[in-house]
């Protein structure tokens, strides 16, 4: 019988979605979480493995003599070394376009965070700062109207384009660059180069891949660029911004606010700069973690298998 091992279920499936559908396919093993040493082991009778986080490269290929197939449980496939994989003749594949809605939706909750203050003044309320006032309402920040607004998207792939699509929506003049060419879809937009985007827009969103020449994109000389208004979101990759650089300028208000929810590394260490700096925002990489968006990876990573079983790969990286 086809043996099928998922080495880190538990982000995917802590426990309210069912694995039924690889069931159905084969022997299924699922492991909440593999260390690196323990991979071999608990692959080494598999065929079929699928990761979301988990590393597998040329070392673990070596001794994974049975293995035909990589199922990545991600849109990301870093986590995996194509070309060792590649040269066994292992197919990898990947889940794109599953969180797109779920992303977006977080990018403006935590914009909307930085424009309101929601929580600060829900936890002000709840000490009985405004059973305290002696007017009607009161405020501790300033308040922020996005209508009329400079939205800046890198990137402008599927959750590029909802993003300017909300944005959009909210009355704001949007601005994208991207390394591909663009397609307004119909809506009124400016494709700018990175520094003259940078230096106009008012809110500043991230939604390019981690690559060689993305990395560090967002640094001390590309900050200085910015108003110091402006606000910068992340809910790509953490690897895209130069995190001391960042808190610098927080720290020392030459922008506004960030809000992120992507490290360089995740979990942070405790010493990591941006977890004191000034006016930022940071979750813990929940964009992609919808109810929702984590069925839909589901059913889209079992007809990856299943295509494949059938012959005819999908979504193959």
């Amino acid at each position: 019988m086809l043996k099928i091992v998922v080495l880190d279920g538990y982000a995917l499936n802590p426990g309210d979605l069912s694995w039924e559908l690889f069931e159905a396919m084969g022997h299924l093993t699922v492991y909440p979480r593999t260390p690196p040493e323990l991979v071999a082991e608990r692959a080494k009778e598999a065929a079929i493995v699928l990761t979301n986080k988990t590393r597998l490269g040329e070392k673990d290929f070596a001794s994974l003599s049975r293995l035909k197939y990589i199922g990545v449980l991600a849109t990301g496939y870093d986590v995996v070394d194509v070309a060792a994989a590649r040269r066994r003749h292992i197919v990898v594949t990947n889940v794109p376009a599953y969180s797109t809605h779920s992303v977006a939706q977080l990018v403006f909750a935590l914009l909307l965070e930085l424009c309101h203050h929601v929580q600060e003044h829900n936890e002000a309320v709840k000490k009985g700062a405004w059973s305290a006032c002696a007017d009607y309402c009161f405020w501790n920040y300033p308040l922020i109207e996005l209508a009329g607004k400079k939205m800046g998207i890198v990137g402008f792939g599927r959750i590029g384009r909802q993003v300017a699509a909300i944005a959009a929506a909210l009355g704001m003049e949007l601005l994208v660059h991207s390394r591909s060419a663009v397609d307004p879809g119909g809506l009124a937009l400016r494709v700018l180069g990175l520094d003259t985007l940078l230096s106009e827009c008012d809110v500043l969103s991230l939604h390019c891949p981690l690559t060689p020449e993305t990395a560090g994109l967002i640094c001390a000389r590309t900050l200085s660029l910015m108003k110091p208004s402006a606000f910068l979101i992340n809910t790509a990759r953490g690897g895209l911004i130069v995190e001391r650089d960042l808190a610098d300028a927080l720290n020392r208000g030459r922008i506004a606010g960030a809000a992120l929810d992507v490290l360089a590394v995740e979990p942070p260490p405790p010493d990591n700069p941006l977890l004191a700096a000034a006016n930022c925002i940071i979750t813990p990489h929940i964009a992609w973690a919808t109810f929702a968006a984590r069925g839909r990876l589901m059913r889209i990573a079992a007809e990856n298998l299943k295509a494949f079983l059938d012959g005819k790969p999908v979504n193959v990286v």
